[in-house]
């Protein structure tokens, strides 16, 4: 079903009388909201003349009880007018009428107000937390749970062609719900997708390739979610049932541009509702420029009001009206879908106050909330820089939590083996000694690689011993891990001119599929290890209070031996990893300000309970035990 309500102008003028179908944005709001106003964006051919300016209150106004209308706004574009409402305290779930009656003019508006959900906070919008363990997919890759979705009729893009990476595949959210039974024996609590809005576009000219829309980024409506991944009701359907299972949904939203095909770009509101350039200007991506206390004005404004890409229009969110259309959209899906979190792309691309005010937004009616902004910087400062932290910049974000691309090349560099000064597993070290700069680094999101990035299996050239310290540093270290769909199943690839080779198809997601890496024995000997690790040590995890609450001693790397403790009152849990040459003993004489009152470990893999003096690591080893007294 189309959630998105057509509303109709009765529009009366001389002897004629027409019937003419527009838009409304949002398309339904909510009684008892913590912010009574409301702004309704209504997009309809030459809507301005049907709906005139003039002063209010006026005896031509009629509206149902509960809601007032406050302001008409004419913008340069006529198909555009924007009405601000307020809504009673009071105020009763049901269907409102909006009645305007002026001279050669009848517009009769119908509006839904409904109840907000009494389980917000409870069962939904819970907000994401270092309790969490986070699998990121791209839902057109994971798996296809409805055929019959694969092609929309009346959108452009008419393929869907699993032989070539660069169409849609056909993966869904009825295909990703088909796995939950998966995602909780690997330990998982919260699924972050792709963005789901609608993509109705054609194909895109990227690296000389022409690629579908299938990753989700391209938007064209804000208030559908797109009818091949299940549309509204499917995604409705698809929250509630992860819900239901104690699963959590993260949803990526886009605030920085739209497709080309946006009806924002194609019949804009204003003339500044883009940034808009002479001809195509691309950001720098120096997210220094935002801080440096001696940058330009120039080089900040190419930064924030670059475009993406060619065919990826770059919003501008200090425009009052679409800043207004972008929060309540988000507060609209927040509610209507009960998502439990926001992973913002292109964070640092977009307006600085803009995102203050949309995280405040979220906040007010949503405490719970979680907003991770996705910044790819190039140092801590950076990284910390678009979170909430304890340094004295001018400009202070208020996003609860970050992407830590930081401890991610911190890891990838342990994992290289380097025996650099400040290289190696000496980079990780020194990143976690920066936490200083974070207001509360156990709220960053970690992770080893992404959609964007070469997955992490073939970083590590295949090798399983030193992709099992990824992943032992990745489930113990502080913050939320986040894992990319599949390596725990040991997918692989690079990207080659490309990011499609790096988002292949989850193998037994099809019907027919010769493999299914979703079976215990559709797995080799080694993936079925790789899987077995993570989900054992994913799942004590979640019933350790060290590893998921606890505070962190770490200790200096010496020749490659690197040790670290996660421990409160309850648990204490040590964590080591060799990545030098030789085999190791880890130095218990160094370590009594946290041993001390323990005589024996266990291992949280095998469960065997051994001495101290026992545990030796050979070279790329790793072990993580739990403390005994």
């Amino acid at each position: 079903m189309k959630k998105l309500l057509s509303f109709l102008f009765l529009f009366v003028a001389s002897q004629a009388s027409a019937i003419d179908v527009f838009d409304v944005y949002p398309t339904n709001w909510w009684v008892g909201m913590k912010n009574p106003k409301l702004q309704l964006m209504i997009h309809s051919k030459n809507v301005a003349e049907t709906i005139p300016v003039f002063k209010l209150p006026a005896t031509g106004v009629r509206i149902a009880d509960g809601m007032t209308l406050k302001a008409i706004h004419h913008v340069e574009n006529p198909n555009y007018v924007f009405l601000d409402l307020i809504i009673a305290a009071n105020a009763k779930p049901g269907v409102r009428v909006l009645e305007i009656v002026v001279p050669g003019s009848h517009v009769k508006i119908n509006y839904e107000l409904m109840a907000k959900s009494k389980e917000d906070g409870k069962t939904r919008t819970q907000g994401i937390s270092s309790k969490d363990f986070l699998y990121l997919m791209i839902p057109d890759r994971f798996s296809n749970g409805d055929p019959s979705n694969d092609i929309i009729a009346e959108y452009r893009d008419q393929t869907s062609d699993r032989k070539s990476m660069f169409a849609r595949h056909g993966g869904d959210f009825k295909g990703i719900e088909n796995h939950f039974d998966y995602f909780q024996q690997l330990g998982v609590t919260a699924l972050w997708l792709t963005p789901i809005i609608e993509n109705n576009t054609g194909r895109m000219s990227e690296g000389g390739n022409s690629i579908a829309g299938y990753h989700g980024y391209w938007f064209t409506d804000h208030y559908q979610i797109d009818k091949r991944l299940g549309g509204n009701d499917g995604y409705l359907q698809f929250c509630n049932a992860a819900h239901k299972r104690g699963i959590k949904v993260v949803q990526d939203a886009i605030y920085n541009h739209i497709s080309k095909e946006h009806f924002f770009a194609t019949d804009p509101p204003t003339a500044d509702w883009l940034n808009n350039w002479p001809s195509f200007t691309g950001p720098n991506h120096r997210e220094e420029t935002l801080f440096d206390p001696y940058g330009s004005a120039y080089d900040k404004k190419v930064m924030l009001d670059g475009w993406f890409t060619d065919h990826l229009p770059d919003l501008n969110q200090r425009n009052p009206f679409l800043a207004t259309f972008l929060i309540q959209h988000a507060i609209w899906s927040t509610e209507y879908f009960g998502v439990d979190g926001w992973r913002v792309d292109t964070y640092k691309y977009c307006d600085e106050q803009f995102m203050n005010n949309v995280n405040a937004a979220l906040e007010k009616e949503f405490p719970a909330i979680t907003i991770f902004g996705e910044a790819w910087v190039n140092s801590v400062i950076a990284n910390a820089y678009f979170t909430q932290n304890t340094m004295g910049s001018p400009f202070k974000h208020n996003a609860n939590s970050v992407i830590d691309f930081q401890s991610c090349f911190g890891m990838l560099a342990a994992m290289g083996l380097s025996q650099g000064w400040t290289d190696g597993v000496n980079k990780l070290y020194m990143t976690m000694a920066q936490d200083l700069v974070y207001k509360n680094p156990m709220r960053n999101c970690i992770f080893l690689d992404n959609h964007d990035m070469d997955r992490v299996f073939s970083v590590v050239d295949e090798d399983w011993a030193r992709l099992k310290l990824g992943l032992t540093w990745l489930l113990t270290l502080r913050g939320i891990p986040q894992l990319y769909y599949g390596t725990e199943v040991l997918m692989k690839n690079k990207k080659t001119r490309t990011d499609a080779t790096v988002r292949e198809d989850f193998p037994g997601g099809w019907e027919g599929d010769s493999v299914n890496r979703f079976t215990e024995a559709g797995r080799t000997e080694k993936e079925n290890e790789s899987f077995t690790y993570v989900s054992t040590l994913a799942n004590f995890r979640k019933r350790s209070s060290a590893l998921t609450t606890g505070k962190t001693t770490q200790f200096l790397p010496v020749r490659g031996l690197y040790t670290y403790f996660r421990y409160d009152t309850k648990q204490t849990v040590i964590v080591v990893a060799n990545t030098g040459n030789n085999a190791a003993k880890p130095r218990w004489n160094t370590y009594t300000e946290r041993t001390t009152g323990f005589s024996k470990i266990k291992n949280v893999i095998t469960g065997k309970i051994s001495s101290f003096e026992e545990i030796e690591l050979q070279p790329k080893e790793c072990f993580v035990g739990e403390l005994v007294k």
